[in-house]
């Protein structure tokens, strides 16, 4: 079975975003998914509360966490993973809690530099290879798309949405046995996905950023 997932979605526990809770379904029925991941920044009570409220829906409780090396969302998480650690020491970190780790928006001229060095000798289970705000979106997809053949690991798309709107502008089509968060999770670590969507544009920019101020 195919399921449509935006793996990459900030709630109103990420300081920076403006979707609540009570949103997550609506909008993500009405954008054509099955479901999508919470991944708000250092923070996993925004997707254990969605788990809990939005049975309708598919919801993968995460987090979006910095490192020196660059972000890594930890996906499928049941308690939120240490911060202040290496790059290297994050990855094991999200694996001993039972997740995986996607490095999130490689390439974004909006985000900070990552070291591709840094993945080669990494255990990382996949690559956000398409964001939705990611800049420019058609330049860094190509570029995430190619780290992802050099690394041979699985490709994954995610909106980064911080405004409903955006929800499942850019997602992921997971082909796994199963609804359950456990199977889906898993086809994605072996592989069994594709990207599609689109980026944001420039009005949705300038309204983010509108609305931060």
């Amino acid at each position: 079975m195919k399921f449509r997932i935006d793996l990459h979605v900030h709630t109103v526990y990420s300081r920076d975003s403006f979707i609540e809770i009570e949103e997550l379904a609506p909008r993500c029925q009405a954008a054509g998914l099955d479901g999508l991941a919470i991944t708000d920044h250092e923070n996993l009570e925004g997707g254990l509360r969605a788990a809990e409220r939005c049975r309708d829906i598919v919801v993968i409780p995460g987090m979006e966490i910095e490192t020196s090396k660059g972000h890594v969302l930890a996906l499928n998480v049941a308690s939120p993973v240490r911060e202040n650690l290496s790059f290297s020491e994050t990855i094991e970190g999200i694996h001993e809690l039972g997740g995986i780790a996607v490095v999130a928006h490689p390439f974004s001229l909006l985000k900070p530099l990552i070291d591709v060095d840094a993945f080669v000798t990494s255990d990382l289970d996949a690559v956000e290879v398409a964001n939705a705000v990611s800049f420019p979106y058609s330049l860094t997809t190509r570029m995430s798309t190619a780290l992802a053949k050099r690394l041979n690991l699985p490709m994954t798309g995610g909106s980064d949405a911080h405004l409903p709107s955006l929800i499942g502008r850019s997602y992921t089509v997971v082909d796994s046995d199963s609804r359950e968060v456990s199977d889906i999770v898993e086809a994605v670590r072996k592989g069994w996905t594709e990207v599609r969507g689109t980026g944001v544009t420039l009005k949705e920019r300038v309204q983010k950023i509108i609305k931060r101020h």
